[in-house]
């Protein structure tokens, strides 16, 4: 089914930010990119370059919050999961020539002093991957509050992992990371993965 152009116009953005972050992009980029007319974009924006990036950013946080989920799912023990999601993470950053994983980080770091709504919409998506990293794991079998604490470690390794490897243009911070972190948590298991409590589907597309 053919996207929105307001569709189109969010993922243009959000994948324009993955890769300059906030100030380095344009309206004019935003429309080239998205192949929306510059009226497009205030007529379905009214607040202009920084309504157009609060809402990208809500949308790809929604989508990079399955992350984790999805990568564990297949597994029953915590170590080799964690091992597995750093391993995997390394992968698609070679593969993607070493852009950054996740337009939210990018725009978090540089906007935290300047842009105060932008600021609060990335507090908002960071808390949003915590709440649920938790809850997943939670369900899967976790004490409620070890299961927060391993989402905090493994989302901020990870978000740590992504600046070196990116800036180094190398993957191996990210499988040190993974291999420091994973020992900490083999032989905890986890019970079988069920469902959650929306349709992974939808929220992705």
């Amino acid at each position: 089914m053919a996207r929105s152009t307001r569709e189109s116009i969010l993922t243009a953005t959000a994948e324009l930010m993955r890769h300059r972050g906030y100030a380095a992009v344009g309206m004019k980029d935003i429309a080239t990119a998205s192949g929306a007319p510059i009226g497009s974009l205030y007529h379905h924006f009214r607040g202009g370059k920084v309504e157009i990036a609060r809402e990208a950013l809500i949308n790809a946080g929604a989508a990079y919050g399955l992350l984790i989920p999805t990568l564990i799912d297949a597994y029953t023990d915590l170590g080799v999961a964690i091992e597995g999601v750093f391993a995997q993470a390394a992968e698609d950053m070679a593969g993607t020539g070493f852009a950054n994983m996740c337009p939210v980080a990018s725009v978090a770091a540089e906007v935290a002093d300047t842009v105060e709504e932008l600021r609060d919409t990335s507090a908002v998506v960071f808390r949003g991957w915590i709440d649920g990293g938790a809850a997943y794991f939670a369900a899967r079998g976790l004490d409620p509050q070890r299961a927060r604490e391993i989402t905090l470690a493994l989302v901020g390794a990870l978000e740590g992992a992504f600046v070196l490897a990116r800036t180094l243009r190398d993957t191996e911070p990210l499988l040190a990371a993974g291999a420091a972190l994973a020992p900490q948590y083999r032989g905890v298991g986890l019970s079988p993965a069920q469902p959650l409590p929306f349709d992974r589907a939808s929220s992705s597309s």
